[in-house]
């Protein structure tokens, strides 16, 4: 069964490939990505193998540098992380055990949940966006701060889940899936729903990796057919995100990830309030365009 869901996840790769191949001949205008580019990607990458997750950092870049239009920013986010999420999917379920069946169930959620989410969002306007990822980020910095804290269960020494678990597993990965192509990191709830229900916190790894591995190449066609990403932000994250997998995933042995959530919870916060700032301050500029003549004008 795992041969089989790695069958899937390759054939899933190839038409992604194939797809964004020829989005980059279409692009061939478009300037090629710089080492900063790059260099995000790297660095956000790296932090997501660790389990820290890279939406909320890769997005404060975006936001700091002006890198990515905010509308374009869930599909560049998504694009950019779909190859080097591959990698991550593929190391963390061939060397971590898991069961099969409620591996393939959960990873099946989240790429279904991400069909129909990037479809909504590929469409919506920019101030929607805005505001949609504000308020994603500020919750998965309630995610980092429960961790933070130990507020977040334990987990158990469960491998699989079975009957009304199961389903409820199932339920929650679809829902993640789709909320995860508005920009909210899929690490952090998903772990939160693997502890609560029992499972082992090292089955937890596979589980994120492998959902994210099918959930971008599925997802991510949605934001490529309306183009709604940023060519070049998407392929510097892409090629500095894959030595950034086999960097933490071979190569780091021990890190202090406290230091480092928090960070994060710093960055997602101001990130936030950036695009929440950003949706009111266009608001309020529009408002301000329809506004109808004064008395005066009128006159004249």
């Amino acid at each position: 069964m795992k041969h089989l869901l790695f069958l899937a996840l390759g054939i899933c790769s190839v038409v992604f490939v194939a797809m964004w191949a020829v989005e980059v001949r279409r692009s061939r205008s478009a300037s090629w990505p710089s080492l900063r580019d790059c260099g995000i990607g790297l660095l956000t990458l790296f932090l997501d193998t660790l389990g820290i997750g890279a939406f909320a950092t890769t997005t404060a870049f975006f936001k700091l540098w002006h890198l990515v239009a905010d509308e374009d920013i869930p599909g560049t986010l998504n694009i950019g992380i779909t190859l080097p999420a591959v990698a991550e999917g593929l190391i963390y379920m061939s060397v971590v055990d898991v069961d099969v069946k409620t591996l393939t169930l959960m990873i099946a959620a989240a790429a279904t949940g991400a069909w129909f989410g990037a479809g909504i969002v590929s469409r919506w306007p920019r101030r929607k966006i805005q505001i949609g990822m504000g308020i994603t980020l500020l919750v998965t910095a309630g995610f980092v701060l429960m961790t933070q804290f130990h507020m977040l269960p334990v987990g158990g020494d469960l491998l699989g889940l079975q009957g009304v678990r199961l389903f409820i597993a199932v339920a929650a990965n679809l829902l993640l899936g789709a909320l995860m192509t508005l920009g909210i990191g899929f690490f952090a709830p998903c772990m939160m729903v693997v502890y609560l229900l029992g499972m082992s916190p090292r089955a937890a790894f596979p589980i994120m990796m492998g959902s994210c591995a099918f959930l971008g190449t599925v997802g991510s066609i949605r934001f490529i057919k309306q183009r709604r990403y940023n060519w070049k932000s998407a392929i510097g994250m892409t090629l500095g995100g894959i030595p950034g997998v086999l960097l933490a995933a071979y190569l780091v042995r021990s890190l202090p990830l406290r230091p480092l959530r928090w960070l994060v919870f710093v960055v997602m916060i101001y990130t936030a309030a950036m695009m929440l700032r950003s949706a009111i301050k266009e608001r309020a500029q529009k408002l301000q365009d329809v506004a109808p003549p004064n008395a005066l004008e009128a006159q004249v």
